[in-house]
């Protein structure tokens, strides 16, 4: 997750001879040959802050799984692997999202990386329990409480992606809410059982 800061680059300074143009964002005229430094860097930061938030959710719910099993195996651990090779792909999906903001198809590769993740996520919980591996103090109740968080989680996504028959804008947005919400956790009504 650290190194998605990389994909932050400070734009070039064409023209830029004093920190007016850094600190002055959408105060230039579109005349003006200097550019805006941090007007430029916005949709990296967005994008940055986006990807950090989607691999925290899903870093938590991996985090969850593992606290409930005991022990491992080489199946487990390919499925872990897995999961890792679906968690590297975030930043490319993220940073087609936001260079492709209007585009379905970009919406399509997020939304698709997110739905990966969460199968992922779903077939290592279904492994550890059917293989055995899980802690024996750990209850029916916390594994169906994963398994809701998974499922309604990405029933939640799907709801988002499906937005975009209306507006690529009002999908992102109600993407973010719903990692909001995983992320702060309030005590919101259609959230409380996740």
């Amino acid at each position: 997750m650290t190194l998605l800061v990389l994909d932050l680059a400070v734009p070039a300074a064409h023209g830029a001879h004093s920190q007016h143009p850094i600190w002055h964002a959408g105060a230039l005229s579109s005349e003006d040959p200097v550019i805006d430094l941090l007007g430029d860097l916005a949709p990296n930061l967005l994008t940055y802050l986006m990807s950090f938030l989607t691999l925290g959710i899903f870093w938590v719910g991996q985090q969850s799984q593992l606290e409930q099993i005991e022990r491992s195996d080489r199946d487990l651990t390919w499925i872990h692997l897995v999961f890792l090779l679906a968690v590297t792909l975030i930043p490319f999906s993220t940073a087609l999202l936001s260079e492709y903001v209007e585009y379905r198809s970009a919406l399509a590769v997020y939304w698709l990386n997110l739905l990966v993740l969460g199968l992922l996520l779903w077939a290592s919980l279904r492994y550890a329990k059917t293989a055995g591996l899980e802690r024996s103090e750990v209850t029916a109740d916390q594994w169906a409480a994963q398994r809701r968080r998974i499922f309604g989680y990405q029933a939640l996504y799907a709801l988002g992606f499906l937005l975009c028959v209306f507006s690529t804008y009002a999908s992102i947005g109600f993407i973010v809410f719903v990692q909001l919400m995983s992320a702060i956790g309030p005590r919101v009504p259609l959230f409380d059982r996740f």
